[in-house]
C-alpha cells in the first residue's frame, strides 16, 4: 500500500513525456493490414510471428504460453500470449496488458453484418499498440522497477453471454502467473483509441483496487488529461481483467465502452486517433517512473 500511495499526485514531479502517439497509431495500422486475427486462420498465425519478432529485439526476455484450446463447437485452435518482460529480477513489478485478437463475428448491436469478422481496430489493436509503444520507451530508458506487458489471446472468441470461448488467454494466465511475486497492479487496455476518448472508472476496478483506480486518475489529471479520464463510474464489464483479480490480482480496466462501432465491422482505422493513444500511454509510462 505504501507503494502505491507514495506515488500518488503531488509527491514527485513527473517524467517528461516519452511515449509516441504517431508510432502507436503505425503499430494499430500495422495490425489491421494482417486482416482478422482470429485464433486458427492466417491473419492470427502472421500477428502471432510479428508480435514474437518486435517483443525479442525490445524486452530483456520474452515469455511465450501456447496451448490449444478446443471450442465449445469441437474445433481446435492454437493459442499464444506474450509476456514481454522489462528488468525481470527487480521484485517490484507492474504489469500491463490487452488482447491481441479479434472476434471472428460482428454481432454487436449496432452491426450492420453480423456474419462479418470485426476488423478490431479499437477493440484490440488499441491497446496493443499502447503496448507495443510502451515496449519502444522501456527500451530506449530502461525501469527502475520491473515491468510486464503482457498480450492475451483469446479474449473474444466466443460468448459474452453464455460466458464460453472468452476471456481465454487472462484465464491461462491467472492459472500460469510468472514465477515470484504478484504485480504491485496491473492495468488493462482494452478500447481505448477511439478519437472521441473518455474513460470513465469501471465497476468491479472500483470495487477490487479502487486505490490503484484514484493512482491511475490521479496520475491523467497531473498530465493534462483529466477530461479524458472523468472521475466517476458508469460501466460494469466482465474483461480481462476479471480473471487476474479472482487470482488476487490488483487488476483495473481502462476502457472507453461508449463506442458505437464494438464488434461491428466498421471498427476501422479511421475511428482511431493518435492523441488518444498518446495520452493512455502517457498516463502508462507515468505510472512505471513514479514506482519504486
Amino acid at each position: 500500500m505504501v507503494l502505491l500511495t507514495g506515488g500518488c499526485a503531488g509527491s514527485s514531479p513527473l517524467p517528461p513525456p516519452e511515449f509516441s502517439g504517431d508510432a502507436a497509431l503505425v503499430y494499430v495500422r500495422t495490425q489491421l493490414d494482417f486482416g482478422p486475427r482470429i485464433p486458427g486462420t492466417e491473419g492470427h498465425r502472421r500477428m502471432a510471428a510479428w508480435l514474437d519478432s518486435l517483443l525479442r529485439v525490445r524486452a530483456d526476455t520474452v515469455v511465450v504460453q501456447a496451448w490449444d484450446h478446443a471450442t465449445v463447437a469441437g474445433a481446435t485452435v492454437p493459442l499464444r500470449n506474450f509476456i514481454a518482460r522489462f528488468n525481470p529480477a527487480a521484485v517490484t513489478r507492474l504489469l500491463f496488458f490487452a488482447h491481441w485478437d479479434t472476434r471472428p463475428r460482428a454481432d454487436g448491436p449496432g452491426s450492420r453484418d453480423s456474419t462479418a469478422p470485426v476488423p478490431g481496430a479499437n477493440d484490440g489493436a488499441s491497446g496493443v499498440a499502447v503496448l507495443l509503444a510502451m515496449a519502444d520507451a522501456l527500451r530506449q530508458v530502461p525501469p527502475a522497477v520491473g515491468v510486464d506487458l503482457l498480450f492475451v489471446d483469446g479474449e473474444d472468441l466466443g460468448s459474452f453471454t453464455v460466458d464460453k470461448d472468452v476471456l481465454i488467454g487472462s484465464r491461462y494466465y491467472a492459472r500460469n502467473p510468472m514465477p515470484g511475486p504478484k504485480p504491485l497492479y496491473a492495468v488493462l487496455f482494452d478500447m481505448i483509441g477511439d478519437a472521441d476518448l473518455q474513460i470513465y472508472q469501471e465497476g468491479y476496478s472500483l470495487t477490487a483496487a479502487p486505490e490503484v483506480v484514484d493512482l491511475v486518475w490521479r496520475t491523467a489529471a497531473d498530465l493534462g488529461y483529466a477530461k479524458l479520464f472523468p472521475s466517476e463510474p458508469r460501466h460494469t464489464l466482465i474483461d480481462d481483467h476479471r480473471p487476474l483479480q479472482e487470482a488476487g490480482f490488483r487488476a483495473i480496466d481502462l476502457i472507453d465502452f461508449d463506442y458505437p462501432h464494438w464488434h461491428t465491422p466498421d471498427d476501422t482505422f479511421d475511428k482511431i486517433s493518435a492523441k488518444s493513444l498518446k495520452a493512455v500511454g502517457d498516463v502508462a509510462m507515468a505510472l512505471v517512473r513514479k514506482a519504486k
